[in-house]
């Protein structure tokens, strides 16, 4: 059997949660005008800047609207500056009695009925102008062009079913992960005295590490169906090793307990009475030694009270000690861990 004196050290307390890795910004584009695609500038999985052009719809005939109703509004402003010079002189002649009132009052409503006219010239030349640049498909941000639905030569409408390809920001990209909410106070706590906690992404099996990212909010309610909460981790992603809906490890670092008091987590047995070691002696027999535990992970275990620095605690061999055993360490043991036999 083995033997490990209790010591202390460093402990992180390290929460491991499952988590999705869900883009901050992913955009579905979709034609905003109705046409014909002429060009595709873009190469399927390609990086793009926000403002590069995509795609071009055939602007062809909503310039030709834009040429018309340019036109209308110069003839209109022609018209409504024409009506003004009437309507001065009409009331330079009404202070001389020279023009009927009526007259005068007449040229002033033509005046308002040209200049609501030519706001509404305006405003088609501004919508057909809008009309036109919605034509050149632009990004708009940053991101990795997916799959593309349609091909050059493909009539295209407003709204068009699927959008035309989708757009996901990969730098930087967050991982979506479920905290349950007995874990919540201690996290909420390490956030209000910390402006981030760090946290790292594993692959699924947790084989592997894959990004370095922190945390720095919580969701708004628990999710009473799941008692979990959520948290956005947010992560550079410079190599792009976290791919959108990816499933993954998070591993969330809280807090690190100071020169906290552990043994080995095979030592830590449940009883009747509650949570006990084994601890050896100074005449060399095995007692009951009742604790108090506090974190865990896959090797070490806190004792928070029960158990001083420096007794020796029995990890393996447990089932064949009875209180009061005799045990010898072999005198080749490690100063760490001995081979004990009853």
């Amino acid at each position: 059997m083995a033997v490990v004196p209790a010591h202390r050290k460093d402990v992180p307390v390290i929460l491991q949660l499952l988590g999705t890795v869900v883009p901050i910004t992913n955009v579905t584009i979709t034609p905003r005008v109705n046409g014909h695609i002429l060009t595709v500038y873009y190469q399927e999985g390609q990086h793009v800047h926000r403002g590069d052009i995509l795609e071009l719809i055939d602007p062809r005939p909503y310039e030709a609207s834009l040429h018309q109703y340019e036109g209308t509004l110069t003839a209109d402003r022609a018209q409504l500056a024409r009506a003004r010079v009437d309507n001065a002189r009409y009331q330079r002649l009404i202070r001389q009695n020279s023009v009927a009132a009526m007259t005068a009052r007449d040229q002033e409503f033509t005046v308002q009925q040209l200049e609501g006219q030519v706001k509404v010239d305006e405003a088609n030349v501004r919508n057909a102008e809008l009309n036109v640049m919605y034509c050149h498909i632009i990004a708009p941000v940053d991101g990795r062009v997916g799959i593309r639905a349609l091909d050059a030569g493909n009539y295209v409408t407003i709204g068009q079913s699927g959008g035309l390809t989708t757009l996901t920001q990969m730098q930087p990209i967050s991982v979506i992960f479920t905290l349950p909410q007995n874990d919540l106070p201690s996290v909420q706590e390490q956030l209000r005295t910390h402006d981030s906690l760090p946290v790292e992404a594993w692959n699924s099996d947790n084989s592997q590490k894959l990004a370095s990212g922190t945390v720095k909010a919580l969701d708004s309610q628990i999710d009473t169906a799941t008692g979990t909460v959520r948290l956005r981790g947010i992560f550079t992603n410079e190599d792009e090793r976290l791919f959108p809906n990816e499933f993954v490890n998070a591993h969330l670092l809280v807090q690190t307990l100071q020169k906290a008091l552990i043994v080995p987590g095979s030592s830590v047995q449940t009883g009747p009475d509650g949570t006990f070691l084994y601890v050896v002696d100074k005449d060399m027999t095995v007692s009951i030694r009742t604790v108090k535990t506090g974190y865990s992970n896959d090797t070490d275990t806190v004792i928070q009270s029960g158990l001083q620095e420096g007794e020796k605690v029995v990890t393996d061999g447990i089932n064949h000690l009875r209180p009061g055993s005799k045990v010898f360490i072999a005198p080749s043991s490690a100063p760490t861990e001995g081979q004990a036999t009853p």
